[in-house]
């Protein structure tokens, strides 16, 4: 029961706040810099992320936000990240991932990719129904982040006479919705986003999903499409 417990714990607003900023951001965050987010003092911001790291849902750790070292450079301050974990609760019990991982191997194993990416593919397009391909980076933002996906602009410009934030960069992904199957395969697990993506935002519009593994994220970003550019 201590998936229940630990989002729970989330059940408090203030705490809330304080969890869906510090993932936010993707790297440590300090308590005055979460406190101020959150629009709390930095004592009660510093009780909640801690309960939070109790419940494992943050990590914490200590440095100096100064950037500097040696004398003078102050004392270190607490941080959080996210926590590596995943939680999950289902009353009753289920074991999705196991069945996930079974139908991976037997697929993997039976050389099945190009099946699996052509199914992925249709659900992508599937759930982007009628709609048109995605028609920006902006829009796709807005599509991932409903998705789960957890999406931030990397290397983002401002072009004259563009519209939206995303006038230029990348769209990479903090999270991966299949991160425990793509673990044990990911060459078969990234391939099948990567075809649900494109079936999402469509492949003839203004943006196109790629691969471009890094650690810690989604295999996949999302740019705008070279013949776009112009």
């Amino acid at each position: 029961m201590k998936d229940i417990d630990a989002i729970a714990a989330l059940q408090d607003p203030v705490r809330r706040r304080l969890y869906e900023y510090v993932v936010a951001q993707g790297r440590e965050v300090g308590r005055n810099e979460a406190a101020e987010a959150a629009g709390v003092a930095r004592t009660l911001a510093a009780h909640h992320l801690d309960r939070l790291t109790e419940a494992g849902l943050l990590a914490s750790g200590s440095r100096r936000l100064s950037g500097r070292s040696g004398p003078g450079a102050g004392r270190p301050a607490k941080v959080y990240t996210r926590a590596a974990g995943e939680r999950s609760v289902s009353l009753p019990a289920r074991d999705y991932r196991t069945a996930a991982e079974l139908l991976a191997e037997a697929a993997e194993e039976a050389g099945l990719d190009a099946g699996l990416c052509a199914a992925a593919r249709r659900r992508g397009e599937a759930l982007r129904g009628a709609a048109a391909p995605c028609g920006g980076l902006d829009e796709a933002l807005e599509v991932l982040a409903a998705r789960g996906y957890e999406p931030h602009l990397e290397g983002a410009g401002h072009a004259e006479g563009a519209a939206g934030a995303a006038a230029a960069g990348v769209v990479r992904m903090r999270n991966c919705p299949f991160h425990a199957v793509a673990e044990r395969f990911p060459p078969l697990v990234c391939g099948m986003n990567l075809a649900l993506l494109e079936g999402l935002l469509g492949v003839d519009g203004p943006v196109r999903a790629r691969m471009d593994a890094r650690p810690g994220e989604c295999c996949v970003v999302v740019e705008a499409s070279k013949n776009n550019d112009d």
